[in-house]
């Protein structure tokens, strides 16, 4: 699956969200994007998650397939029928010819392996913070 960018509504700074179980991805994730100008909050499961972007309004959700209590594409179906707006990017150690299908149904923008993620990688999908 290819990146589809996106054009995240103007703000002092973009907030993108990070739904992922593990400690270390989060700070790694956060301390990437922080220095690039990006507002960061995290979630740590699915539920915490959904909370997170409905409190917080992000531009840009990255969210991990493998959650404690929920997958990330159930996560992600929940996410747009509540409403959320903000793009959905799915994350994983798995590659995305084995998730193509969940992916595709999850109603999720895209799809970055957690090899991949970098500052434009994350940046094809949100551009840069105003």
């Amino acid at each position: 699956m290819t990146a589809h960018p996106v054009n995240p509504r103007p703000g002092p700074a973009h907030t993108v969200l990070v739904i992922d179980d593990h400690e270390g991805f989060r700070l790694r994730m956060r301390r990437l994007l922080e220095r690039e100008g990006y507002r960061v909050v995290e979630g740590v499961d699915g539920a915490d998650g959904i909370r997170r972007a409905v409190g917080e309004r992000p531009d840009l959700i990255l969210l991990d397939v493998n959650l404690p209590d929920a997958s990330g594409f159930d996560v992600a179906t929940r996410l747009h029928s509540g409403g959320a707006t903000a793009p959905i990017i799915l994350i994983s150690t798995h590659p995305a010819t084995d998730l193509a299908d969940s992916i595709r149904r999850s109603g999720a923008a895209g799809f970055i392996d957690k090899a991949d993620l970098s500052a434009p990688a994350i940046a094809a999908f949100l551009g840069s913070p105003s």
